[in-house]
């Protein structure tokens, strides 16, 4: 008779749970301010992913770059309400324990720099599909609808420019939709 317990080989269960990753996973989506010179907002970066790889692990990013805001953002600087159209924006995903979360908080939030920020925790659908921002953005073509009602000239953003191929009949199904909208 022999005696399986001597084996060295680790049950299915205690396998499992040895490579289960305990950590959660969360992006931190910011602003830096438009005041900071371009050449240094590599630095700002640089030291918000110092902040996060004290007590958590970058899996990935997009590195700031200017864009125009949709609507300005005030903030209090120097006991002024300051007003801003613009912003450097990017973002870094991370793994981290639950209970760092208020610690990588509390260190964006007194980063100067920053004018605002978003922290969330990732589903596994997010994390796995990030959303390039600035990838995106560069994709976009605009064009200029003029409505001659109110001799206005209106920027309208449209979807990717490359064209995609649509069916008669998904062409079909997707008017009948939006008319049907329209008689409600």
């Amino acid at each position: 008779m022999t005696n399986h317990m001597s084996e060295t080989k680790m049950p299915a269960a205690e396998a499992e749970h040895a490579a289960f990753d305990e950590r959660n996973s969360y992006e931190l989506a910011f602003h830096v301010l438009p005041t900071v010179a371009e050449g240094e907002v590599a630095g700002v970066f640089d030291a918000i992913k110092a902040h996060i790889t004290k007590v958590g692990e970058i899996f990935d990013e997009e590195s700031p770059e200017r864009i125009d805001l949709v609507y300005p953002i005030v903030k209090s600087m120097e006991g002024k309400n300051r007003k801003f159209t613009s912003a450097y924006f990017g973002w870094v995903r991370f793994k981290l324990e639950s209970e760092k979360v208020a610690e990588v908080e509390s260190e964006i939030a007194s980063t100067t720099e920053i004018l605002r920020h978003l922290l969330i925790k990732l589903t596994k659908l997010e994390e796995a599909h990030p959303f390039r921002f600035h990838e995106n953005r560069k994709s976009i073509k605009m064009v200029t609808v003029v409505n001659e009602e109110a001799d206005i000239i209106e920027p309208v953003h449209t979807e990717l420019e490359d064209d995609v191929e649509v069916s008669d009949v998904a062409l079909g199904e997707s008017l009948e939709k939006i008319t049907q909208d329209e008689v409600k």
